[in-house]
């Protein structure tokens, strides 16, 4: 990307507006300026200049929350900068995926079903670090390692018998079963669900 194209305002910042690039929902909009800009390159995360603060802030730092970079465009004026991503967890502070999440009306809006897997995947990230008793899958995270392959391979047999009685209903039940405890296990492994699908997006490429 040439930054001497880009058409920065008279305070030297660039609107950013970020983009889920496995499910295209918009995520957030905030404002880049040309050091912001160049360590998001540099990094391959999202930095974004608070106006309130005066000052830089990496997605995520605090929060955990970061967002991979796939892609950086600009529009026909050069004046707006599109950046798809991978988020790790919620873009929004309230804990929403999206911080366009409410209606004109003020209505909560309802979530694509793609955002289902990123929010099963926080859900389990938050239940082993801040572990809740009676939960089953910290019951999965206190047995370890061995009962949570168990139970994928458990699941993956059971999803297979499904397939094979040709059952839809069955198929999906256990496809649903598989894809959670699949999702306990990358958690227990350290593996973030974006690099599942940064895995999946340079596959596709």
């Amino acid at each position: 990307m040439d930054l001497n194209r880009l058409k920065f305002d008279e305070k030297g910042l660039i609107p950013a507006i970020v983009q889920d690039a496995a499910t295209s929902q918009v995520l957030m909009m905030a404002y880049m300026n040309r050091e912001s800009l160049e360590k998001t390159l540099e990094t391959g995360t999202t930095w974004f200049f608070s106006r309130s603060r005066q000052e830089l802030w990496n997605k995520g730092a605090t929060s955990g929350n970061v967002q991979q970079v796939v892609s950086m465009d600009m529009d026909c004026d050069e004046d707006t900068l599109l950046v798809r991503v991978l988020p790790a967890g919620p873009s929004c502070h309230t804990g929403e995926i999206s911080c366009f999440y409410r209606g004109l009306d003020g209505e909560h809006l309802s979530s694509p079903r793609q955002d289902m897997l990123h929010a099963l995947y926080q859900i389990v990230v938050d239940r082993k670090n801040n572990p809740k008793e009676g939960s089953y899958t910290q019951y999965l995270f206190d047995k370890g390692v061995d009962k949570i392959l168990k139970k994928v391979g458990e699941e993956a047999a059971e999803t297979i018998i499904a397939a094979k009685n040709d059952s839809p209903e069955e198929l999906i039940y256990e496809s649903s079963d598989l894809l959670y405890h699949l999702m306990v296990l990358l958690v227990e492994q350290g593996v973030a669900w974006t690099d599942i699908l940064a895995e999946l997006e340079n596959r596709h490429k």
